[in-house]
């Protein structure tokens, strides 16, 4: 079983920085100052997620692959939350298990190690997780440690990279600057939009996990997933666009509305956040006619600019349907793993 008090210690003794102090996460108390901790980092990072509070609960109210109380751990001075440690193992489409190591410092805190510390933390929670995993169930298996950042988080790549960690898959974040001159691109012949009712939420979930089935690094989705996606202020099925072919889904975008970007920068931007067309529906440019249609609709709810997220080596040709509908590379992201020693 794992040792929480000892992990404590452990991570204490190792970050040595005057009036730090390691705890367990606390919920709902901490919701603000995790909030607000992450939005300056995003900022100082230069990267597009900006979470609001709601969704910060949402995520810690619905978990999938992790505890809260468990397998998070927050770094306070004062009473302000600096740090933030988060770790999650989820199956992986290709057989292995993902063991994820995620974290985030307050700029104002980095470059004094403290990151080196929740990310050491984090492995050697996932390694003694993946040992009591594999004494449950001791069928062969790969277990890697893993992580992500993007091209702008300079400081996590060094200490990912100087870590044992490599990159082992490259993603784009794309942006298509304006709504301008948008294409009008029809469906398929026998296909429609029809309206997000909550009687099809079900089914749409369900068509969603299965298309994305197919894509690297892909896990099962569960009931926490689908609480967290189909409530809260995050969910806004009125901008989805949902196609059918009679009674099955064949294609989804779920379109969201940088709420809190927007109001940090001025912006009117919203995100393609999901698309996904099953198999039997794909190469017939339903992907394509979804896009353009989610830019129109984004377009009349008064943005004037879109992004979304991609493989770079997506095999179902994402990339090329994207920058058809005018979306190009605006920032690079990075999947990099490290194999996981039970002993380390």
């Amino acid at each position: 079983m794992i040792d929480l008090d000892r992990e404590l210690e452990q991570v204490q003794a190792e970050a040595r920085v005057d009036g730090l102090r390691f705890r367990r996460l606390r919920l709902p108390d901490d919701l603000p100052g995790l909030t607000q901790m992450h939005l300056r980092a995003a900022i100082a990072s230069g990267t597009d997620d900006r979470d609001s509070q709601e969704d910060w609960q949402q995520w810690l109210g619905h978990p999938s692959g992790f505890d809260p109380m468990r397998d998070c751990l927050v770094g306070e001075v004062d009473g302000r939350i600096v740090a933030y440690g988060q770790a999650r193992a989820e199956d992986d489409s290709d057989g292995g298990r993902d063991y994820t190591c995620g974290g985030e410092v307050d700029p104002d805190w980095r470059g004094r190690g403290i990151g080196r510390a929740v990310l050491r933390h984090n492995i050697r929670h996932q390694v003694a997780r993946a040992a009591e995993e594999a004494e449950r169930d001791p069928a062969p298996r790969e277990r890697r440690l893993e992580s992500w950042s993007m091209d702008t988080e300079e400081r996590r790549l060094r200490l990912l990279r100087s870590e044992g960690f490599e990159v082992v898959r490259h993603f784009f974040e794309m942006l298509r600057p304006n709504l301008d001159d948008l294409a009008d691109l029809s469906l398929p012949e026998g296909l429609e939009i029809r309206p997000v009712r909550p009687e099809h939420h079900r089914a749409i979930f369900e068509a969603d996990v299965e298309a994305f089935r197919d894509h690297w690094g892909s896990s099962e989705a569960g009931e926490e997933m689908f609480q967290r996606f189909f409530s809260g202020s995050g969910f806004q099925p009125e901008i989805w666009q949902v196609a059918w072919d009679g009674d099955q889904v064949a294609g989804v975008v779920m379109n969201r509305v940088m709420t809190v970007y927007n109001e940090e920068t001025g912006e009117r931007r919203a995100e393609l956040a999901g698309v996904s067309v099953r198999r039997p529906w794909r190469r017939r440019g339903l992907a394509r006619a979804l896009v353009a249609s989610s830019l129109r609709v984004l377009r009349d709810a008064g943005m004037t600019s879109a992004v979304l997220g991609v493989d770079a080596e997506n095999p179902t040709g994402a990339l090329g349907v994207y920058e058809a509908n005018g979306f190009a590379v605006h920032k690079r992201g990075f999947n990099l793993r490290r194999p996981l020693e039970m002993t380390a």
